[in-house]
């Protein structure tokens, strides 16, 4: 019950709705008890009816007709008082629902890039999907069973103590031993639950993994093997579900033998207390019902235990994640920002995950409305300056620079709304392309979408599609070529409007006029801003201001196109591999 702690401020939250629903149950409780009373209220006046050839038959049936209009008029009451019940509770578990995807989802949000790194995407789906609907299971059935049950042990003992104490006795015998059963049986349920729970997740990781990777799939014509490893999958998962329906299926066989076992008792104890003259006909027949009331309440026991234990192992799972901050500290301000220099001293960096330097001793300074080229090999530690900039890393050592202020020192937020950032792996939601592009700047206009489509060279395609701009794309924008999709992503950024423009090495699947086209509308919109252009390509950027080539995390060039064409370094042998002619590139 550790776990389920977390879970005290949700039912604090909701606790008057929750109170409400507790009264309610009661009430439902009280009125189900006139049926039992009623019942054997009218079996006492057949007897006496049977017995006493005097009585007036008229009498018996008037009686008899109101002891039938009592018991409708019960029934009615209490099922009208249980749909109550019913829609306050299970009511205030789907809030509570609603309250933790959405709590499990904003931290989602707040993690750095390395938690998404070392997590699976399934096993965040499984958590936030499969964990929350059985913590459900406990704030909201097991909750509104656990009030019902205490509610109506309370009311109905006391009403057969009332009536027969040492018959309340014998015929309470059984149910202890129904409960205890149903725990231990639940207790194998709740184990194989998990396995079953376990086993789902992994098939839930690969399915996604499957369908995020369907093109490879089937450009290696691997279909049938991946479809054998998801059989695999689902005949260890099916093994498993089996198992546990196999004990399941104990569940209500053992509560009917059970229930019939109790009946033994109160007919045979009954009985002979009735011959002895103790009690009436109409006790039996009142305890029968009775005990009929408490069977499954003292079965729930056992089942409500179940759910609390599966409830609390997905607890535990959400908690373990809820518990994990993000390696980066955010404890930042925020700052007014009056220019985009960007200044990088003395800086390292290793990654956690492999404890190896990815950038060693890096200096350079770029000055607002300047660009700034990244070039080197893979692995060189291109992309690693722009997730130190963007901070979804911070440095090892040394220090980096917003405009004289310490990197570190702003608030990551309003660090980002600083930055475009146009990544790598260019990615396109599935909804239409002007809400794409718009993701930029909502409340942009327009006539502003289709300057930055003109200005990423966009725009022209976008006109040939016979939706235009509302043309809505599938997943990850699958309908549109890789050049297509970058250009988007381009679009995109440049709508932001924002200090600081990064390009990961995001014209790599565009033509060299496309580029340069693409290129020089960026520097002719942002005279003012700061771009940060990374590629493999030398004319990606021909015409920064500064121009670094990293290899193995060092910088081993620096300067403008020309400044490094006079060096015999990296920079010229990649220029005369990539271009015709050194006096053909010269600015």
């Amino acid at each position: 019950m550790h776990e389920l702690k977390y879970l005290n401020k949700y039912l604090f939250k909701y606790k008057w709705k929750l109170l409400l629903g507790i009264f309610i149950t009661i009430i439902s409780r009280i009125f189900s008890l006139f049926t039992p009373k009623v019942v054997g209220n009218s079996m006492t006046l057949i007897e006496k009816s049977t017995l006493d050839i005097e009585q007036v038959d008229g009498k018996l049936e008037v009686l008899l007709l109101r002891n039938i209009l009592i018991i409708l008029s019960a029934s009615l009451i209490s099922g009208f008082f249980t749909f109550l019940m019913r829609q306050t509770i299970i009511n205030v578990s789907r809030h509570i629902e609603f309250d933790l995807k959405n709590d499990v989802y904003n931290h989602y949000q707040s993690l750095c890039s390395l938690f998404y790194k070392t997590n699976r995407t399934g096993d965040l789906m499984s958590r936030i999907t499969e964990d929350v609907s059985k913590v459900r299971m406990y704030v909201g059935p097991a909750i509104m069973y656990s009030i019902n049950t205490v509610t109506l042990f309370v009311i109905v003992i006391s009403f057969m103590f009332s009536i027969s104490p040492s018959l309340t006795i014998y015929s309470l015998i059984p149910l202890p031993v129904l409960s205890f059963t149903i725990y231990r049986l639940s207790k194998k349920i709740h184990l194989k639950s998990t396995l079953v729970q376990e086993y789902l997740a992994k098939l839930s990781i690969f399915s996604q993994e499957t369908f995020s990777g369907i093109k490879i799939i089937k450009s290696f014509n691997m279909q049938k093997i991946v479809t054998e490893k998801f059989e695999n999958f689902s005949i260890l998962s099916k093994t498993k579900s089996v198992d546990l329906s196999k004990v399941q299926a104990l569940f209500f066989p053992l509560m009917i033998l059970l229930i019939g076992i109790s009946n033994i008792i109160v007919i045979y104890v009954g009985g002979n207390q009735y011959i002895e003259g103790k009690i009436n006909i109409g006790v039996i027949a009142e305890f029968i019902i009775y005990i009929t009331m408490l069977t499954w309440p003292v079965a729930v026991v056992g089942w409500v235990t179940s759910i609390i234990q599966q409830a609390e192992a997905s607890q535990k799972r959400i908690n373990s994640f809820l518990k994990s901050k993000s390696s980066i500290d955010n404890y930042g301000k925020i700052f007014n920002l009056k220019s985009s220099d960007i200044k990088f001293k003395n800086v390292s960096f290793k990654y956690p995950e492999t404890n190896l330097y990815a950038l060693k001793n890096i200096n350079f300074s770029i000055e607002s409305g300047k660009t700034l080229g990244i070039i080197g090999k893979t692995g060189s530690g291109k992309s690693t300056i722009l997730e130190l900039i963007t901070r979804s890393y911070d440095v090892t050592s040394g220090n980096i620079y917003l405009d004289s202020e310490l990197l570190s020192l702003y608030d990551i937020k309003s660090l980002k709304s600083f930055i475009s950032y146009v990544p790598q792996n260019s990615f396109l939601f599935s909804d239409t392309i002007i809400e794409n592009i718009k993701f930029g700047n909502y409340t942009a206009k327009d006539s502003e979408v289709n300057k930055v489509a003109k200005d990423s060279s966009i725009h022209s395609d976008i006109s040939r599609f016979k939706d235009e701009y509302e043309t809505l794309l599938g997943e990850r924008g699958v309908n549109l070529s890789g050049g297509q999709i970058q250009r988007i992503t381009i679009a995109r950024a440049l709508l932001k409007k924002s200090k600081i423009l990064i390009l990961d090495d995001c014209l790599s699947s565009v033509d060299a006029k496309t580029e340069r086209s693409i290129i020089s509308n960026i520097k002719k919109s942002k005279k003012e801003e700061t771009v940060i252009i990374v590629s493999h390509k030398i004319s990606s950027v021909i015409h920064a201001d500064l121009i670094i080539v990293l290899d193995k995390g060092i910088i081993i060039e620096k300067g403008t196109h020309n400044q490094l064409l006079s060096i015999d370094g990296f920079y010229k042998k990649l220029a005369q591999k990539q271009l015709e002619s050194i006096d053909s590139i010269k600015i």
